[in-house]
């Protein structure tokens, strides 16, 4: 079976998203500056269905971050920002395992992407989304979800971008913690002009 892994940007004083996120601003105000690191590199592109892009450091740890994803877990809410923005070729092409209050019809989109919505809590988004992966990764996304894997003991693996900006407000990544200390193990840190990938393994006990 394959790790459980979350891939996110954030800015230095801990946000992944601007205050007021919303669908026509999915990542909030000043947020648009998390991605810029991602805009230019040719994976970015490869998911995107267009041609070009810079192959440096950074484009290798975004194929990485991809390369072993056999399906991904997100929240209601990061889909209702994010759908149409994704469009009708979305960048996962793998099934995606949507954790709702919400219930919906299972929604098939082009490139590999199908959009499941889960009503009964993350265990069960998880079990769902192993057996989509078939022995390959599972990552997921979203600030709540991130949380939620963390303090379940769930999480094996989180890479951080971290970028060199202050948003002062917004999305924090770590809001509403265990009141216990999370230990993590550093596996790899790469520094880059743009952007400082940082990578963790979660230590259970």
């Amino acid at each position: 079976m394959g790790k459980v892994t979350a891939d996110i940007s954030m800015s230095l004083d801990g946000f992944i998203a601007g205050p007021h996120d919303d669908r026509e601003n999915g990542l909030g105000v000043g947020g648009e500056r998390l991605h810029e690191w991602l805009y230019d590199l040719s994976n970015f592109h490869e998911r995107h269905g267009t041609e070009g892009g810079v192959q440096n450091q950074d484009d290798e740890v975004l194929d990485e971050s991809f390369r072993n994803v056999g399906a991904v877990i997100i929240g209601r809410r990061m889909f209702d920002i994010a759908e149409e923005a994704w469009g009708d070729n979305p960048p996962f092409h793998v099934p995606v395992h949507i954790v709702t209050h919400r219930p919906r019809e299972t929604l098939v989109k082009e490139g590999g992407t199908t959009y499941f919505f889960v009503t009964d809590g993350i265990e069960s988004a998880l079990r769902q989304a192993q057996t989509a992966a078939d022995g390959k990764d599972v990552s997921i996304g979203g600030a709540n979800i991130i949380q939620g894997f963390i303090k379940a003991g769930l999480l094996d693996e989180i890479q951080v971008h971290v970028i060199p900006v202050l948003l002062g407000e917004g999305r924090p990544l770590f809001e509403n913690m265990s009141p216990d200390p999370i230990e993590l193990e550093i596996v790899r840190v790469i520094a880059s002009p743009e952007v400082t990938h940082l990578k963790y393994r979660v230590i259970k006990h």
